[in-house]
Protein backbone atom coordinates (compact mmCIF):
# COMPACT_ATOMS: atom_id res chain seq x y z
CA UNK A 1 0.00 0.00 0.00
CA UNK A 2 1.84 3.62 -1.31
CA UNK A 3 1.02 6.77 1.15
CA UNK A 4 -1.50 7.42 -1.35
CA UNK A 5 -3.76 4.88 -0.79
CA UNK A 6 -4.40 4.89 2.53
CA UNK A 7 -4.58 9.16 2.79
CA UNK A 8 -8.04 10.23 2.53
CA UNK A 9 -8.66 12.79 -0.10
CA UNK A 10 -10.64 15.90 -0.54
CA UNK A 11 -13.27 16.38 -2.63
CA UNK A 12 -12.95 19.38 -4.74
CA UNK A 13 -16.97 19.89 -5.14
CA UNK A 14 -20.09 19.29 -2.62
CA UNK A 15 -21.68 16.29 -2.57
CA UNK A 16 -24.73 18.20 -4.21
CA UNK A 17 -23.88 20.98 -5.69
CA UNK A 18 -27.70 22.25 -5.63
CA UNK A 19 -28.18 22.16 -2.07
CA UNK A 20 -27.42 25.61 0.15
CA UNK A 21 -25.42 24.35 3.25
CA UNK A 22 -25.65 26.22 6.61
CA UNK A 23 -23.20 27.99 8.01
CA UNK A 24 -22.73 25.30 10.47
CA UNK A 25 -22.42 22.49 7.56
CA UNK A 26 -19.80 24.65 5.75
CA UNK A 27 -17.60 25.18 8.95
CA UNK A 28 -17.98 21.16 9.21
CA UNK A 29 -16.99 20.93 5.87
CA UNK A 30 -14.07 23.30 5.87
CA UNK A 31 -12.66 21.64 9.40
CA UNK A 32 -12.94 18.03 8.14
CA UNK A 33 -10.91 19.36 4.60
CA UNK A 34 -7.81 21.35 6.58
CA UNK A 35 -7.66 18.37 9.05
CA UNK A 36 -7.40 15.89 5.65
CA UNK A 37 -5.13 18.16 4.18
CA UNK A 38 -3.00 18.42 6.97
CA UNK A 39 -3.23 15.04 7.57
CA UNK A 40 -1.78 13.87 4.05
CA UNK A 41 0.88 16.88 4.04
CA UNK A 42 2.01 15.05 7.39
CA UNK A 43 2.06 11.55 5.71
CA UNK A 44 3.47 12.92 3.09
CA UNK A 45 6.23 14.17 4.47
CA UNK A 46 6.99 11.28 6.70
CA UNK A 47 7.01 9.21 3.53
CA UNK A 48 9.86 11.62 2.28
CA UNK A 49 12.01 11.70 5.34
CA UNK A 50 11.94 7.88 5.78
CA UNK A 51 13.15 7.80 2.23
CA UNK A 52 15.45 10.41 3.03
CA UNK A 53 16.88 8.65 6.24
CA UNK A 54 17.37 4.93 4.59
CA UNK A 55 19.24 6.62 2.09
CA UNK A 56 21.37 8.78 4.94
CA UNK A 57 22.21 5.11 6.84
CA UNK A 58 23.13 3.45 3.69
CA UNK A 59 26.01 6.15 2.82
CA UNK A 60 27.06 6.14 6.16
CA UNK A 61 27.72 2.49 6.66
CA UNK A 62 30.32 3.30 3.95
CA UNK A 63 31.87 6.00 6.44
CA UNK A 64 31.98 3.64 9.02
CA UNK A 65 33.67 1.11 7.07
CA UNK A 66 36.15 4.08 5.72
CA UNK A 67 36.94 4.60 9.51
CA UNK A 68 36.95 1.80 10.78
CA UNK A 69 39.53 0.55 8.50
CA UNK A 70 41.44 4.10 9.25
CA UNK A 71 41.58 3.52 12.91
CA UNK A 72 43.10 -0.07 12.48
CA UNK A 73 45.53 1.49 9.76
CA UNK A 74 46.48 4.26 12.49
CA UNK A 75 48.48 1.11 14.54
CA UNK A 76 50.54 0.51 11.68
CA UNK A 77 51.46 4.08 11.58
CA UNK A 78 52.56 4.28 15.68
CA UNK A 79 54.29 0.83 15.19
CA UNK A 80 56.41 2.69 12.20
CA UNK A 81 56.84 5.63 14.08
CA UNK A 82 58.10 3.89 17.13
CA UNK A 83 60.49 1.87 14.98
CA UNK A 84 61.11 4.80 13.01
CA UNK A 85 62.57 7.22 16.36
CA UNK A 86 64.69 3.81 17.46
CA UNK A 87 66.14 3.82 14.32
CA UNK A 88 66.61 7.29 12.99
CA UNK A 89 68.37 8.46 16.85
CA UNK A 90 69.91 4.91 17.69
CA UNK A 91 67.67 4.67 20.54
CA UNK A 92 66.33 1.43 22.36
CA UNK A 93 62.86 0.30 20.79
CA UNK A 94 61.58 1.56 23.92
CA UNK A 95 62.11 4.82 23.87
CA UNK A 96 60.82 4.84 19.94
CA UNK A 97 57.93 3.50 21.74
CA UNK A 98 58.02 5.99 24.24
CA UNK A 99 58.40 8.98 22.55
CA UNK A 100 55.13 7.95 20.00
CA UNK A 101 53.63 7.27 23.37
CA UNK A 102 54.30 11.04 24.78
CA UNK A 103 53.38 12.79 21.54
CA UNK A 104 49.81 10.76 21.36
CA UNK A 105 48.98 11.43 24.76
CA UNK A 106 50.01 15.15 24.32
CA UNK A 107 47.72 15.41 21.63
CA UNK A 108 44.66 13.38 23.36
CA UNK A 109 45.15 16.11 26.27
CA UNK A 110 45.34 19.23 23.63
CA UNK A 111 41.86 17.31 21.81
CA UNK A 112 39.82 16.91 25.10
CA UNK A 113 40.84 20.32 26.12
CA UNK A 114 39.46 21.80 23.28
CA UNK A 115 36.07 19.55 23.67
CA UNK A 116 35.92 20.99 27.22
CA UNK A 117 35.97 24.77 26.26
CA UNK A 118 33.46 23.95 23.63
CA UNK A 119 30.89 21.76 26.19
CA UNK A 120 31.30 24.36 28.04
CA UNK A 121 29.84 27.17 25.95
CA UNK A 122 26.54 25.07 25.89
CA UNK A 123 23.64 26.82 26.90
CA UNK A 124 20.39 26.66 27.74
CA UNK A 125 17.43 27.09 24.62
CA UNK A 126 16.45 30.00 26.62
CA UNK A 127 14.43 31.34 23.76
CA UNK A 128 12.56 28.16 22.99
CA UNK A 129 11.90 28.12 26.93
CA UNK A 130 10.76 31.62 27.05
CA UNK A 131 8.38 30.69 24.00
CA UNK A 132 6.79 27.38 25.59
CA UNK A 133 6.66 29.60 28.69
CA UNK A 134 4.31 32.20 26.59
CA UNK A 135 2.20 29.39 25.16
CA UNK A 136 1.62 27.49 28.17
CA UNK A 137 0.46 31.15 29.85
CA UNK A 138 -1.57 31.96 27.10
CA UNK A 139 -3.12 28.50 26.96
CA UNK A 140 -3.81 28.55 30.48
CA UNK A 141 -5.12 32.10 30.80
CA UNK A 142 -7.21 31.38 27.57
CA UNK A 143 -9.03 28.64 29.37
CA UNK A 144 -9.53 30.62 32.53
CA UNK A 145 -11.32 33.36 30.73
CA UNK A 146 -14.67 30.12 29.67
Amino acid sequence: MTTREHIASIPLTADDPTAEASIGGLVRDATAHVSTLVRAEVELAKGEITAEIKKGVKGSVFFIVALTILCFSLFFLFMALGFGFAEWFGWGYWAGFGLVFGVMLLTAVAFAFLGYRKVKKIRAPEKSIAAAKDTVAALTRRGDDN
